[in-house]
């Protein structure tokens, strides 16, 4: 079973020496969810909680990532260990995804269709600076890694589970 919370922001590394990390945000909403004053909570992949709230003292955007300080935190030693910490906010605190989104946690297991044929199955969302890749397990065995944005990305259905992709001739042959 899903936990209670989903993930907002994985932390990538400690920054300078005032007690800040950088942080990448897994939503659409980093003004609102990563404001001073938020209680985040540790989360595991599942979103259940494994260690005690945080509260965020500040945060501002730090290039295509966001700068966080955490409330009582300044020791590095600490803020090293949370490297790929997830943290995450209850549920119904978030805007539930609109007609053609998903959640990034629901995006594994779901089926992979070009052309309306299943050609796989996506096993999870990788970011990279340049934005989002999908990787999906074909039904041939290989994997294809596939930049998740528009025009390639034609549909979302969640209620489906269903991505349909248009890819550029030979992508999934690579």
């Amino acid at each position: 079973m899903d936990g209670a919370y989903l993930a907002v922001a994985r932390v990538r590394k400690p920054h300078g020496l005032k007690g800040e990390v950088v942080v990448w945000t897994l939503t659409d909403e980093p003004e609102r969810l990563l404001e001073a004053g938020r209680q985040l909570v540790p989360v595991d992949e599942a979103g259940r909680a494994i260690d005690s709230p945080v509260v965020i003292e500040r945060s501002r955007p730090y290039h295509r990532q966001w700068l966080v300080k955490f409330r009582d935190v300044e020791d590095r030693t600490v803020l090293e260990s949370w490297r790929q910490r997830l943290f995450g906010v209850p549920r119904e605190e978030l805007t539930p995804p609109e007609d053609g989104e998903m959640y990034l946690h629901e995006v594994a297991g779901t089926t992979v269709l070009v052309g309306g044929e299943q050609v796989g199955v996506a096993r999870e969302m990788i970011e990279i600076p340049g934005g989002l890749l999908l990787a999906v397990d074909l039904n041939d065995g290989r994997e294809a890694l596939v930049p998740f944005r528009r025009p390639i990305v034609r549909r979302v259905d969640r209620q489906a589970r269903e991505i349909e992709l248009d890819p550029p001739e030979g992508l999934l042959e690579l």
